[in-house]
């Protein structure tokens, strides 16, 4: 080998060195949940009833404990499921009527579910927006009306929640959302992601996402994702022990793993199974999310 060769070859292995710890600081790390404690003021905004157990059960049991508060609102009651009112009144006739009852059902579920993670009644929020409509209605024009092809209904039909008779238009639901963060004043918040293969997983999240930033800073944001690719999470069944894999849809964002304690999963567990409607339906897909972890991400 000529002398240049020698010089440069003994340079390699530090030049590789160097190349390696620029490439390290330039990938942006895992965006680890804040701490936990009597200070966390968490607010679990959901799509539907269900979504919060899937993803944030851990999350809310831990800062529970901790002595923290935490919160739970549900965008909609889940009313637009024509399968769940198939299997749980064995017609599909009734129309409008029979899927506002199955919506009223479906929240007396996700209180009794939530109750069993530790959340407090007045904790649990619902603010009755239409199921499978908020794509469309958020993306209408604020003032436009819009009524849902399922329940029929033009504005809040649950007398449970606290926004009961509100329309059913883009900016009523931003204000109700931004009340409940006025109400709350949560110190971190869980959001679904915006890369959510469910129009009304992404759309809550890009809305979310909006009235965060209108409010300023001072409050932690993470999303996470139920809808994340086709067949995931894998395999889908019960897999308690086994952590949970990053989705697909996520590409290369960085993901953080929160890692449960095996209580915890067992209470993740009992409160999914309170949700009886959909363990009816989904059971394989619900309880793939019971793992040893659960993964959030930076607000894209």
């Amino acid at each position: 080998m000529r002398p240049h060769g020698r010089a440069i070859a003994s340079l390699a292995p530090a030049l590789l060195a160097s190349l390696a710890a620029v490439a390290a600081r330039a990938a942006p790390a895992p965006p680890q949940l804040p701490p936990l404690d009597a200070g966390t003021a968490l607010l679990v905004i959901a799509p539907h009833p269900d979504d919060e157990t899937l993803c944030c059960a851990g999350v809310i049991q831990r800062v529970l404990r901790a002595g923290g508060h935490a919160s739970v609102v549900w965008m909609t009651g889940g009313d637009a499921s024509l399968l769940d009112l198939l299997l749980v009144e064995r017609s599909v006739f009734g129309g409008a009527a029979k899927l506002r009852d199955l919506g009223a059902r479906r929240m007396r579920e996700a209180r009794a579910a939530t109750a069993l993670l530790g959340v407090a009644p007045s904790a649990q929020l619902f603010l009755g927006y239409p199921d499978r409509g908020l794509e469309p209605l958020t993306g209408a024009p604020g003032d436009l009306p819009y009524r849902s092809p399922f329940t029929g209904a033009a504005a809040v039909p649950y007398p449970e929640s606290p926004f009961a008779g509100h329309p059913y238009t883009a900016a009523s639901l931003e204000g109700d959302l931004a009340a409940v963060l006025e109400r709350v004043r949560p110190t971190l918040v869980l959001v679904p992601s915006p890369r959510d293969a469910h129009p009304d997983h992404a759309a809550a999240g890009r809305l979310a996402l909006r009235v965060l930033a209108r409010r300023g800073g001072g409050v932690a944001v993470r999303c996470w994702i139920v809808h994340g690719g086709a067949g995931w999470p894998s395999p889908r069944e019960l897999s308690a022990g086994l952590p949970l894999t990053p989705a697909p849809l996520l590409g290369d964002t960085p993901v953080a793993s929160f890692a449960l304690t095996p209580a915890e999963e067992d209470a993740k567990l009992a409160a999914l199974r309170a949700y009886r409607t959909q363990m009816l339906t989904l059971a394989p897909f619900l309880l793939s999310f019971v793992r040893t972890t659960e993964l959030y991400t930076a607000p894209p």
